[in-house]
């Protein structure tokens, strides 16, 4: 039965969805917003062309009288939009040109200064200057001559698209599918409104995404009662985790399984409890079970959404994690430092002892130093490999190269401050005898395994402590003291370092709301990380709710077609979940929260991260594009077949009881079944539908395919009508990308 459905709805390949993702025709007729400005690109009279003025041509004047139809490539030039409201500091990097040529590849033409139109007639006006070159630098070959396709993109929003002459002008552009009519002034037809059906639903909906698991009624009605700035501010001070959902209690056990008193090798092997023993213990089934339950149900979403995002920053894995006790300790740091300043978690996880365990600063010492976690501070959770400018974008030497930030001596010297930390298996409140304890901060026990000679660290303008000098002659406690002196400044070196604000900001930004911000979105965070108002550096309430809060990421529909990310599984699965009233499988009670089996085929094993890079890396490009899609790193054609094997098991299945699923899991359809009893054309299902998973953007062609799908189930099967419109939508690439 589910291969007959598989080939009935699911169009069988990942390209349906990589084309639907890049494709602005899906969602070109869509209401935008009357509130929300969008940008439209000034066409030529009577024309599809775009106002084009090479940049050696415009001096001011009647842009009408310089235009032409094409500019030299490698050259810069003038664009014309309008339909534009800029915020103070708002300006050329808010903005984006994109390019496709007449093969269908994508390119981005960097935008490099904007200004008003001084000229009568004009008010409103804007000049673009961009330069005739690609950005992104993803294909080999260069740009065709001829005719390509430009579109403005601004705050998620995009202008029609028009024709400009790269080099040249004409040539024929192939079509995968329905593209964007044109009027006789090149711009685009009226869209429809009849799609959108509650004013402001749809940033609602697209809140709850970013800021929480999924969107479900409960919430979208708090929203609407109280608005967002009110709601963060009611989850900034929600106890965390929920108190129906508090973290497992796990004891710390002896590293050898087998052991007959502190492992479970007091239970006899085979047996059921040797088996939920070594499960509870000695696996990240606990922590699975409760993150999924805090999830589903837990009312402190956006702390946990933080918590997961960081979780994918600073990373460790049960792949090296031995025991789920570990990793809950090592997850309670990243939850309690999600609303409190970036400098403080730095300093929890370095002295954390997963962390240390992970990348061997638990074992690092002055004599057998290790460079682990020295490097991966650096690379992965502080300043990244170059040097970038406040909004993100690479500081570039004389020959164009990206300069780097720190080269290997730095990496040596950092090394030599994170020596001589280990375990504090005595005198510490969760030390026992012979169970090494991963509950308490390290510390350093031997003073000689502590490297005492100078370090040199960052020396950028402003650096504290560039330099931290020898502690000649000391020993014993004076080492110690000298140590950990030298980890704190070592930290601060870090914190204080002009990456640091761009760097997190993007990464946070695209865990939560876009896998490709603008520099301006990216820089207007950084501020905020900077300096959030009353001087603090690193507030991350303030930066999460500067992510949350910008116009970049708010709107009641955006036609952007790069905006937005693809779902990585576990969010996928639980936006479904909390959607449809998730419950256990009988429909009695909650789910017990084992849904591993749900997001594992697809690439996403909470806490078994493959490795220290993340489940996908942050600047990954889909293959075929030149688009950022850090999600897009776990999307293969068996991860897709995946994806539509999870939504047929979340639709027309269950997750049944057994030993690891005690309650099981279920969705409660009760209430779709009865929308589609109620209205026999279907549309009343699918306009609810729309709403709740696609914030309303449903497009025509999509509403034209799938009303008369699931309407060819006999109507009376309301429950088969119900769940084949929930498949479709939900393995659609309108929905599998969060907009």
């Amino acid at each position: 039965m589910f291969k007959q459905r598989f080939s009935k709805y699911f169009q069988t390949s990942l390209a349906l969805i990589l084309s639907m993702f890049l494709s602005q025709s899906a969602i070109a007729q869509i209401d935008p917003d009357p509130n929300s400005p969008v940008p439209v690109l000034l066409a030529q009279k009577d024309s599809k062309r775009a106002i084009l003025i090479p940049a050696d041509r415009f001096g001011g004047g009647d842009p009408y009288a310089f235009s032409e139809d094409s500019a030299t490539p490698n050259t810069e030039a003038f664009l014309f939009i309008r339909n534009i409201s800029l915020m103070k500091g708002e300006g050329a990097n808010a903005f984006r040109v994109n390019v496709t040529d007449q093969n269908g590849r994508s390119y981005r033409f960097p935008v490099t200064d904007l200004f008003p139109v001084d000229v009568k007639g004009f008010e409103g006006v804007y000049a673009l200057r961009i330069r005739l070159s690609d950005s992104l630098g993803f294909w080999e070959e260069p740009i065709p001559l001829g005719d390509v396709e430009i579109s403005v993109t601004w705050r998620g929003l995009a202008s029609e698209k028009l024709r400009i002459g790269y080099g040249a002008t004409g040539g024929e552009f192939k079509r995968s599918g329905e593209t964007i009519k044109y009027d006789d002034k090149g711009e685009s037809e009226p869209p429809t409104s009849e799609l959108v059906l509650y004013r402001w639903a749809g940033d609602r909906m697209r809140f709850l995404e970013q800021a929480g698991f999924g969107p479900n009624q409960e919430l979208d009605w708090r929203v609407r009662r109280i608005g967002i700035r009110a709601y963060l501010a009611e989850q900034f001070e929600r106890p965390y985790p929920s108190p129906d959902f508090p973290y497992p209690d796990i004891p710390l056990k002896h590293t050898d399984p087998d052991n007959a008193t502190l492992g479970c090798g007091m239970f006899t092997s085979g047996t059921a409890e040797r088996r939920i023993c070594n499960r509870d213990h000695y696996t990240m089934y606990p922590i699975q079970k409760w993150f999924f339950q805090e999830a589903l149900y837990g009312n402190a979403q956006l702390r946990h959404k933080v918590a997961w995002a960081l979780s994918q920053i600073w990373v460790i894995s049960g792949v090296d994690t031995q025991q789920s006790s570990w990793m809950i300790a090592y997850h309670k740091k990243l939850s309690e430092n999600a609303f409190g300043n970036y400098r403080n978690l730095m300093r929890d996880i370095t002295l954390n002892p997963g962390m240390g365990n992970y990348l061997d600063m638990a074992r690092s010492t002055r004599n057998n130093p290790n460079e682990n976690f020295a490097r991966e501070i650096l690379q992965l959770f502080s300043v990244g490999l170059f040097m970038m400018n406040p909004d993100g974008t690479l500081i570039l030497d004389g020959q164009g190269n990206p300069i780097p930030t720190y080269d290997q001596n730095t990496v040596n010297n950092f090394t030599k401050v994170f020596t001589g930390w280990t375990f504090c298996n005595t005198g510490c409140p969760n030390s026992q005898p012979s169970i090494v304890n991963y509950k308490d901060p390290m510390v350093i026990t031997n003073a000689n395994n502590h490297d005492i000679t100078s370090k040199t660290l960052f020396n950028y303008p402003g650096a504290p402590n560039p330099t931290i000098p020898a502690c000649s002659g000391c020993t014993g406690t004076a080492t110690i003291t000298y140590a950990n002196n030298s980890l704190e400044q070592a930290l601060d070196n870090i914190f204080y370092h002009p990456n640091v604000a761009p760097f997190v900001s993007k990464l946070l930004i695209q865990h939560l709301v876009t896998s490709d911000p603008t520099p301006a979105y990216v820089g207007r965070v950084s501020a905020v990380f900077n300096n959030n108002g009353f001087g603090v550096r690193g507030d991350m309430k303030s930066v999460i709710r500067a992510i949350l809060l910008d116009p970049e990421a708010r709107g009641d529909i955006k036609t952007d077609p790069n905006f937005g990310k693809l779902r990585e599984p576990v969010q996928f699965v639980t936006a479904i979940m909390r959607t449809f009233d998730v419950k256990s499988a009988n429909l009695s009670g909650q789910s017990d929260g084992y849904v591993i089996s749900l997001t594992n085929p697809s690439g996403q094993n909470p806490f078994y991260s493959p490795t220290v890079f993340n489940y996908y890396p942050p600047d990954y490009v889909i293959p075929g594009t030149s688009l950022l899609g850090p999600e897009f790193g776990l999307m293969t054609t068996g991860t897709a077949v995946a994806r539509a094997n999870a939504v047929n098991t979340m639709v027309y299945n269950q997750i049944g009881v057994g030993e690891n699923t005690p309650q099981g899991t279920r969705l409660d359809l009760a209430e779709m079944q009865a929308l589609a009893a109620q209205d026999p054309t279907g549309n009343t299902l699918l306009d609810v539908l729309n709403h709740r998973m696609l914030h309303g953007r449903m497009s025509p062609q999509m509403r034209a395919i799938i009303l008369p799908a699931f309407t060819a189930v006999a109507a009376s099967d309301p429950l088969g009508r119900a769940r084949a419109a929930i498949y479709l939508v939900a393995t659609s690439s309108q929905y599998q990308v969060q907009r």
